[in-house]
């Protein structure tokens, strides 16, 4: 198995031209392949001129841009270790992480991020540079510009170091330690191989929706954080298909950004899918007359696409010359081919409907210590609401319980310090505890049920997997967030949060005085979430169904500490802060 920097290598061979572009100030900022690599060697020198090592860790906290890969494959290139950091993570968290990690450089982005870690700083690292420029700490701080300055002067004095340096790093050498948010608990470092990386990279690209050797230099989109080993993979299949990697600059401008770069493919969450879904079907129900009759038609042939189907019906081919090639145009640039959806299960419906509007939309699944990739979807080989099938050499089983174990080269080293811990994951011959609930069906399609620690039993002995009933209540239009309470109880209740801005719109001037506070008591409100829940409870089993909730006043935040950095709830954290409204909702009336 290669390293990681030379399946990168393979891809900018392959590329005919921009490897990145990164939007800053409204503004695309293009890096060509030649530029790109020539940074990679200047900051990899520049590193290795302020006394990086192999083996040594350096903290990457920035937001995703080209610099960040960059970086990353400066500091793989030395035989060094990327310690990834979320901008959103806790400060405390961050000094865990840069301290348990031991890392010798911190590298920063930005002022204002570099802010909430300074009264630590003096005795976590060594070296401070930062991407942007810093207005203090100048005495220990070099910036991106400075460090490829030194590395340029030590090319100009040994042009051959590079090469030599990078011939002495193996598939088999950690490249990164990515620290599990972790839903409880401390953060644990999980560490990777460049053959552990390696491997699912190599083994997406095999599974890839389209023809990658046809759309050399096509545009990707990027926008989950490239310090979540989803998109931080996704990013090296870009590169390694010789793809040009479109990083964006603010989520809410993602609209305009597909209209701009025209994307051939992106990686994404479950809940981005799942408002484009809802705003289409508004905006068509909203037209009237005539269009939106017809929108309306097609949309609903869509949502009931058979996606293990190889063919289009007549009406589905009618649909897509009056409609939905309309709606690849002007939502998504008109070159979007496929959206690979992972982080979360995808509601059947949702994934229905993108197929059937001729984007391809398809799940994979897989865990930090996976690499992250256990299974991906395989075109022509879809079934509703499997997360697809094991990715070549790695074997997935069944335990007992119905947990799902994993085996195969993509599996971690180990967490970072923690022997215990990891022995608790690891059984004999290899297998990786991971934690899910799932089966595996007779062509070998894997399907996760939920978390083993999140099922709960109810007073009557059912027992409850939250997250399913917690996608149908969210897959509603005026629900954006869901948490399902229940343990030893009667029957399941539920938390709400309002997606504010859909309600807003629905009731228009009725509620244009409310503040976000009092929407959630307001009786049209009131009675508009209730019909939502009834909805969603029409497809779950009965015991699974919602018999009360409660809609609170604020969403569930990462500042809070209610959510990990890659948007998982922290349910043991939200029952305790809400203990009195979960009570009440079982309150004998």
């Amino acid at each position: 198995m290669p390293t990681i920097f030379d399946l990168v290598e393979t891809g900018l061979s392959l590329n005919p031209g921009i490897a990145c572009s990164t939007k800053r100030g409204g503004k695309w900022h293009p890096t060509s392949v030649a530029d790109f690599r020539e940074q990679i060697e200047a900051f990899a020198l520049g590193l290795h001129a302020i006394g990086i090592r192999k083996g040594d860790r350096v903290a990457l906290h920035s937001e995703n841009s080209t610099e960040w890969l960059v970086i990353d494959q400066a500091i793989l290139s030395l035989g060094a270790v990327t310690v990834p950091i979320y901008t959103t993570q806790h400060p405390d968290q961050t000094r865990y992480i840069i301290e348990n990690a031991e890392a010798r450089v911190y590298i920063v982005s930005t002022e204002e991020l570099f802010e909430s870690q300074r009264t630590f700083m003096d005795q976590a690292v060594e070296r401070i540079s930062a991407i942007g420029i810093l207005g203090s700490y100048a005495d220990r701080m070099q910036t991106y510009a400075e460090i490829l300055d030194k590395g340029r002067a030590l090319r100009g004095s040994y042009p051959d170091l590079h090469l030599k340096i990078q011939q002495n790093v193996s598939p088999e050498d950690l490249a990164t330690l990515i620290y599990t948010s972790g839903t409880t608990g401390t953060p644990k470092g999980v560490m990777l191989s460049h053959s552990n990386l390696a491997s699912s990279v190599v083994a997406v690209s095999e599974r890839l929706p389209f023809d990658a050797a046809r759309h050399r230099g096509d545009n990707m989109l990027s926008y989950l954080p490239l310090a979540h080993a989803l998109e931080r993979a996704a990013t090296i299949v870009y590169l390694y298909i010789g793809s040009s990697i479109h990083f964006v600059e603010d989520f809410t401008e993602i609209a305009d950004d597909f209209k701009v770069v025209r994307p051939l493919h992106m990686a994404t969450v479950p809940r981005l899918l799942e408002k484009v879904h809802a705003a289409i079907r508004k905006n068509a129900a909203a037209a009237g007359g005539l269009k939106g009759k017809l929108a309306m038609w097609a949309i609903s042939l869509a949502e009931n696409y058979d996606v293990t189907s190889t063919t289009h019906s007549l009406k589905l081919r009618l649909a897509d010359r009056l409609v939905f090639s309309k709606i690849r145009d002007k939502v998504f640039g008109g070159n979007l081919q496929a959206l690979t959806s992972g982080g979360a299960a995808l509601a059947p419906v949702v994934m229905s409907f993108f197929n059937g509007i001729g984007i391809f939309c398809g799940q994979g699944y897989g865990l930090t210590e996976t690499s992250p990739v256990i299974s991906i979807y395989k075109k022509g080989h879809l079934k509703p609401g499997s997360i697809g099938l094991p990715v070549i050499d790695v074997e997935v089983k069944i335990a007992d319980d119905g947990e799902i174990l994993a085996r195969g080269p993509n599996i971690m080293q180990g967490y970072y310090k923690m022997p215990d811990q990891t022995a608790e994951v690891m059984s004999e011959g290899g297998w990786f505890h991971t934690g899910d609930i799932g089966h595996l069906d007779e062509d070998g399609h894997l399907y996760i049920t939920d978390r083993k620690k999140q099922l709960f039993k109810l007073s009557t002995g059912k027992y409850v997997a939250p997250t399913p009933v917690e996608v149908a209540l969210t897959s509603t239009p005026f629900i954006e967030q869901a948490i399902v309470v229940g343990s030893e109880r009667k029957y399941c209740g539920a938390l709400l949060v309002l997606d504010t801005a859909a309600v807003r719109e629905h009731f228009g001037e009725a509620v244009a005085s409310a503040s976000d506070e009092d929407l959630p008591v307001n009786p049209d409100v009131v009675a508009l979430i209730e019909e939502s829940v009834t909805g969603a409870n029409e497809g779950l089993s009965h015991w699974e169904q919602i018999k009360k909730h409660c809609i609170l006043a604020r969403p569930f935040t990462i500042e809070a500490d209610e959510m990990t950095p890659t948007m998982k709830l922290r349910r043991r954290t939200i029952r305790q802060r809400y203990q009195s409204q979960i009570d009440a909702l079982y309150a004998e009336t």
